[in-house]
């Protein structure tokens, strides 16, 4: 009897011990899928739905939130990933205001937090968290070197009344006084607001040389159009959260000429071959629009994809420290991302540091503009 256990219980042995070495990688991704950051949302876990099922060698194991574009319901999700469903990373949240409540959470967990938004967070609260969308303060740059290329004097600013606009607006004003662009008129809105009738009148008032636009997604093509229906000329500028379809779809006419700051896999195939990043990047737009159509790619979506080309790079070397589900893998993933060594994602090539957690560089952005209902590469940096 004893003889013919031995085999069993040695399977039921080797069993539980392969089950310890090879445990999944449970993500947890917190995302605005409804509310007025949907838009951006809904593309980013689109990009998420292209993950590989392995990560590292490991299976992936991914729960999914809605945040609902909320900072509060951000926070909560952030707290049940962290507590209860033990993740041992979070991804998101692509809506800014979201994104830093989250950032809160995941320093108090010590869980590495990959955000999908440009998030600017205080010194010493950002320890935990790693961005894969482009700083404000690199597209800022792009967006003034271009105004000063046309000739530009004075702009004004319309943007949102949060994280996202607030972030825009001071990086782009400490850029444009350093070189020596003038702000005649600045002006906000709550992104659930309907009409910026009052504000586009003091703005188009102010009589700029150019007007730069601080939203996202579909709310950055209704104050655009309500600058143009008040009879403004001069150029108008968006950031890189507007590089979707939906400020074409939305803008019609009334946007075409605009300048949008965008990433790299709105439009790759514009890249130089030799780019680190283009082969990545058509790539991902071709598996992309191949599951949901054409001209569907966007910078969200791509943002939500680069989360997982940053985890293949180091899972690899935190697993030498840690298994998953435990806080030495945990802190393991952040010595590794941390570690300087360049990342070739869609969007770039990252190299993170303690010190910097952005690590895109000039060769992450491209200047667009909008012609005959499509994008037009105006320049790369």
């Amino acid at each position: 009897m004893k003889t013919a256990l031995r085999p069993i219980v040695a399977a039921l042995a080797a069993s539980l011990l392969s089950g310890i070495a090879h445990a999944d990688i449970t993500i947890g991704v917190s995302l605005p899928l409804t509310g007025p950051a949907s838009g951006l949302g809904i593309p980013t876990k689109n990009g998420i739905s292209l993950w590989p099922d392995t990560i590292g060698g490991e299976k992936v194991k991914v729960i999914m939130l809605d945040d609902a574009s909320d900072t509060t319901q951000s926070a909560k999700n952030g707290r049940r990933l962290v507590t209860e469903d033990k993740v041992d990373v979070i991804v998101g949240s692509t809506a800014t205001p979201a994104s830093v409540a989250l950032a809160d959470v995941a320093a108090e967990g010590q869980t590495v937090q990959i955000s999908t938004s440009p998030v600017d967070l205080p010194e010493g609260k950002g320890g935990w968290t790693f961005r894969v969308a482009q700083s404000t303060p690199l597209m800022a740059s792009a967006v003034i070197d271009h105004m000063k290329k046309q000739g530009v004097k004075t702009y004004a600013y319309l943007g949102y009344s949060d994280a996202y606009g607030e972030t825009w607006l001071k990086s782009f004003n400490d850029l444009a006084g350093k070189a020596g662009l003038q702000s005649v008129a600045t002006e906000r809105f709550a992104r659930a607001d309907t009409s910026v009738t009052a504000q586009a009148l003091k703005i188009v008032s102010a009589r700029p040389d150019a007007i730069l636009i601080g939203a996202s997604g579909s709310g950055s093509a209704m104050p655009h159009k309500a600058i143009v229906e008040r009879g403004y000329k001069g150029r108008i500028y968006q950031t890189h959260g507007a590089a979707s379809r939906d400020l074409i779809r939305i803008g019609g006419k009334d946007v075409e000429g605009a300048f949008v700051v965008a990433g790299l896999a709105v439009m790759p195939e514009a890249l130089p071959e030799n780019h680190p990043s283009k082969k990545l990047a058509v790539d991902f737009v071709e598996r992309y629009e191949k599951q949901f159509g054409a001209g569907t790619r966007n910078q969200f979506a791509a943002h939500g994809y680069d989360a997982q080309l940053l985890l293949q790079a180091v899972v690899p070397e935190a697993l030498k420290k840690g298994k998953p589900g435990t806080p030495e893998f945990r802190a393991a993933l952040k010595q590794a991302l941390e570690a300087g060594r360049p990342i070739a994602i869609t969007q770039g090539v990252v190299r993170y540091t303690a010190k910097d957690h952005f690590g895109l560089e000039d060769n992450a952005r491209v200047m667009l503009t909008v012609d005959k209902g499509d994008w037009k590469l105006v320049d790369a940096k």
